[in-house]
């Protein structure tokens, strides 16, 4: 019995020795163990003995639960249920309300994560009392009622997570006064109504997940967040304001219509992940989606998109998911979508050239475009409802007259008609039915079958990367000149393929999307062809800091060496249109003639 009590002094003076091994306060031991009763002794916290030492005895720890402590204070405390074996049936005599009290007198509490517990009733508002609390997760137990006004005086609290639980009513505008949240997330319960406008003033809110709830109405501002879940509520109809910053937006299963703002989501460098599946969205896709920098995942399944996709697309380098079924598609898939290994690429129900793959299966051409009649994307004049029935009686009068006026022109038309114009006129007339961008796309559309057999390369993304490995880190070595935009370098791809490549700075204000567009259209067999693009970006607010666009590498010379030619070693120019005329011909019609803007006979 001696030997015991000199070893027990022994351990508690070796204890008191080490550097801040100060014994947990005893009230607070007593909590502990007065949490492990209300919860009915759960197998979670079967290590849990009056014996153990909570603070520096790591025996009793288990990854579901442990405490962790600075000084004789307790500042985290996690107990995690089974999620497997669902929720332990708590005591008939279990009160939410006693919990909490028991909680309070951990006042240093700074982490608390109480998940699959089987806690169930409103959740109290002496949550207050833990004024130092930083992170909040009550996930997947049997919380009801609306959150308690006490938790916007939690002035330390960056992170709340309810998930899977029964939390009703409108999420609250007082969240504003929480000065430092950063995560809320909410999905999977019960909540309604609109979401409050005052979400635009929290400017530190950084993640917002309230997936799977019963949410309607617009969003509001969200251009400070970077983490966006709003899947399966009843929100829209209009697309949210979006951030510069924003990595992650899921809004499948809403009621969003209207089409995607191409040119706001063209400049969301840092997008990782786009889901808009299962909405209304009508118009064309934007397909600049594809070559997002930093885009990985990208669904548009189960909308109305239109549009003719073209084969000379270009896609981003980190893109491993594409889902285009169920939508108004036509033209040819990518190519950048089916020749890289990894990705994963759905397009079926559209109406998509598949060049012989039936895997997935298509409707034909007319499918598309009677369905794209149907929802109003083609502009077509219709009739309000209002006077719906007056219209129908006024409309088969007037149907009757023009029968009868129809039949009187075309005879007289056709006693004095006049020799028929010429085809030109048709596509003139037709080009004032539609817009001058739509024929311009479809007849760029139509020559990329035609490029593809004179073995023109296609246009792509690249990255920083490779820029930089093709230029050996844009040594000077590799410098052919500059000027005050920018500098041109010359370097060779891992593939080996020498390349130029022009760096150019960009001010905030500048906006190269459309320059890029265009410069990827011009492919010509005679023209040096832009390979692709890569944007530098600023990691503090995104902005694009360089841009750098990258050519084929002549070896031939520029056009000034071609139609010059040295005399006693200085250069001296040809002159004379039969000689301009003959070098034009012999460089196969590659530049059109300026003498009189016509283009020389060539024999």
């Amino acid at each position: 019995m001696g030997g015991h009590a000199l070893l027990i002094l022994l351990s508690v003076a070796s204890l008191a020795l080490l550097p801040g091994a100060t014994p947990l306060q005893p009230s607070q031991a007593w909590s502990l163990f007065k949490l492990r009763q209300l919860l009915g002794d759960p197998p979670v916290l079967g290590t849990w003995h009056n014996y153990t030492d909570f603070c520096y005895g790591g025996d009793y720890k288990t990854a579901s639960a442990f405490v962790e402590c600075y000084e004789d204070s307790v500042t985290q405390l996690h107990i995690m249920g089974d999620p497997g074996a669902g929720a332990r049936p708590l005591p008939a005599t279990f009160s939410i309300d006693a919990f909490f009290t028991t909680l309070s007198r951990l006042p240093d509490l700074k982490v608390l994560t109480l998940t699959n517990l089987g806690l169930w009733g409103p959740l109290p508002g002496k949550i207050s009392r833990l004024q130092k609390l930083e992170i909040v997760n009550v996930s997947s137990n049997y919380l009801y009622g609306e959150l308690p006004r006490g938790l916007s005086q939690l002035g330390s609290l960056q992170t709340l997570v309810a998930d899977h639980n029964m939390l009703g009513g409108k999420l609250p505008g007082w969240l504003k006064d929480m000065p430092l949240l950063a995560v809320l997330s909410l999905r999977n319960n019960m909540l309604q109504g609109t979401l409050p406008e005052s979400l635009k003033d929290m400017l530190s809110l950084r993640s917002l997940v309230l997936a799977s709830n019963n949410l309607s109405g617009n969003l509001p501002d969200l251009k400070n967040l970077q983490v966006i879940d709003m899947a399966n509520n009843a929100l829209g109809p209009k697309f949210p304001r979006l951030g510069r910053k924003v990595a992650s937006v899921v809004l499948a299963g809403n009621k969003f219509s209207d089409g995607l703002p191409a040119d706001m989501l063209a400049s969301c460098y840092l997008l990782e992940r786009l889901d808009v599946s299962g909405n209304r969205f009508v118009g064309p896709f934007p397909a600049a989606l594809l070559s997002l920098p930093s885009m990985e995942y990208l669904s548009i399944a189960g909308n109305r998109f239109t549009g003719r996709l073209s084969g000379n697309a270009s896609c981003g380098e980190n893109l491993r998911f594409v889902d285009l079924s169920s939508n108004l598609l036509t033209g040819s898939l990518p190519g950048c979508l089916l020749a890289a290994p990894g990705k994963s690429v759905l397009f079926s129900a559209n109406c998509l050239s598949t060049a012989g793959d039936d895997s997935q299966s298509q409707h034909p051409s007319p499918f598309c475009r009677n369905q794209a009649l149907a929802v109003g994307i083609v502009p077509e004049q219709g009739h309000k409802k209002s006077g719906a029935k007056a219209g129908v009686v006024a409309g088969i009068v007037l149907v009757g007259a023009l029968v009868v006026s129809a039949a009187v022109v075309f005879v007289v038309r056709k006693a004095s008609a006049p020799k028929a114009r010429p085809a030109r006129r048709l596509v003139e007339n037709a080009s004032s039915a539609y817009p001058s961008n739509l024929l311009a796309d479809a007849r760029y559309i139509s020559q990329t079958v035609k490029l593809g057999a004179l073995g023109i390369p296609a246009y792509r993304s690249f990255s920083l990367v490779e820029l930089e490995a093709a230029t050996d880190n844009f040594q000077v070595s590799s410098l052919m000149g500059q000027d005050a935009h920018g500098q041109m370098y010359r370097g060779r791809l891992s593939n080996g393929t020498p390349v130029t490549i022009r760096s150019l700075k960009v001010n905030k204000s500048q906006s190269f999307t459309r320059h890029i567009e265009m410069i990827s259209k011009l492919r010509h067999r005679h023209l040096v062809s832009a390979l692709g693009h890569c944007f530098q970006y600023n990691l503090d607010d995104s902005t694009v800091t360089h841009l750098y666009l990258v050519f084929e590498y002549v070896h031939n010379g520029n056009l000034r060496g071609r139609i010059s030619r040295k005399r006693n070693g200085r250069p001296e120019a040809v002159v004379g249109p039969k000689n301009i005329d003959r070098h034009w011909c012999g460089q196969g019609h590659s530049v059109p003639a300026w003498r009189d803007h016509t283009r020389p006979v060539c024999e």
